[in-house]
């Protein structure tokens, strides 16, 4: 039985999604790894101007090509839409969490922060289609109980503005001195990540934004992984899509066909699309972007929209006489 939602959270959907429903979306919320990519050396001192450059480049050239473009509030949301790189037909989804900040492998378990001064009714406010959530999350950690109840809290404001809800994982070890990216941990990984969205999905959420449930550098059956996509869409019981989580583009088309095989709808990719831009001098950059970053993304929204499960497979909208009474 479909899930029903109220007309705004529906409307959302519509508007971050393909006319078949899928979710093909753009991820560009980066703050730090993106000063970290434009300047390794010191990107502390990158200037905020060189950011929204940068930014707006990448949105011009790929948000005509995406669903929906996930960007951040700081560099991202309102200069995109000022600057008009953002096309209108285009979803614009914003984040509320401060930008995590973490380096590769890192296993402390944290809590997340949501921007000082921002907050969902600013998200609807600005005209957003959707709002994104991450948390980091491990079911056996003693944070766990903190995250869970600031999913509640948020879910509960998407719904009081009636706009969708993009909750995205990212799982991490429990074990001192174990790197998310250690086979120790690989073969944990489909636990964590399933049984991760069968305790936060149910909390209010709307879209899942998944990792993919294996490693692949640890893991090559195919089957098994198909098995664990099957199994996170069980688990999810919500539209779930996959992370790129910077993993190279064959890769991340690997995943993105697995995952949509096994039930998911879409995508929402970030570097894996577009990392080498930031780095490049600007004509190069808009160079890349024309070319190679949209071939990449053309690539995976063919593979979405051959395998993928649209989203009104979980979700529609009733209305019936008399309904702005009661809205």
């Amino acid at each position: 039985m479909k899930k029903e939602l109220t007309i705004g959270k529906f409307r959302g959907m519509q508007q971050i999604s393909t006319e078949r429903g899928l979710l093909t979306m753009t991820a560009l919320d980066h703050q730090e790894a993106l000063r970290e990519s434009i300047n390794p050396a010191d990107p502390d001192n990158v200037p905020y101007e060189q950011v929204v450059s940068v930014k707006n480049d990448i949105i011009a050239a790929l948000a005509p090509l995406s669903s929906a473009l996930l960007v951040d509030v700081v560099y991202g949301a309102a200069q995109g839409v000022s600057a008009n790189a953002l096309p209108g037909r285009t979803g614009l989804m914003v984040t509320l969490e401060l930008s995590p900040g973490f380096g590769p492998g890192e296993t402390v378990a944290r809590k997340t922060t949501v921007v000082p001064g921002w907050n969902v009714a600013k998200v609807r406010k600005m005209g957003a289609a959707a709002v994104k959530l991450l948390v980091f999350y491990h079911p056996n950690s003693q944070t766990a109980g903190f995250q869970e109840a600031l999913v509640s809290q948020i879910a509960a404001d998407c719904n009081d503005h009636d706009i969708p809800l993009v909750l995205e994982v990212l799982t991490h070890s429990v074990q001192p001195g174990q790197a998310t990216d250690s086979p120790e941990f690989a073969a944990t990984r489909p636990w964590v990540v399933i049984e991760s969205a069968r305790r936060l999905c149910k909390l209010g959420a709307d879209v899942f934004k998944a990792e993919f449930p294996a490693n692949m550098k640890y893991e090559t059956d195919e089957a098994k992984m198909l098995s664990w996509c099957e199994e996170l869409t069980e688990a999810a019981g919500i539209p779930w899509v996959v992370l790129s989580a910077a993993v190279d583009h064959p890769t991340f088309c690997r995943q993105v066909k697995i995952s949509c095989q096994g039930g998911a709808s879409g995508f929402l990719a970030g570097r894996s699309i577009w990392k080498e831009v930031p780095g490049l001098p600007p004509a190069e950059r808009q160079k890349f972007l024309a070319g190679e970053a949209a071939r990449r993304l053309n690539e995976l929204t063919a593979i979405a929209e051959q395998y993928g499960r649209p989203w009104t497979d979980w979700y529609q909208s009733t209305v019936t006489e008399g309904w702005y009474k009661r809205y």
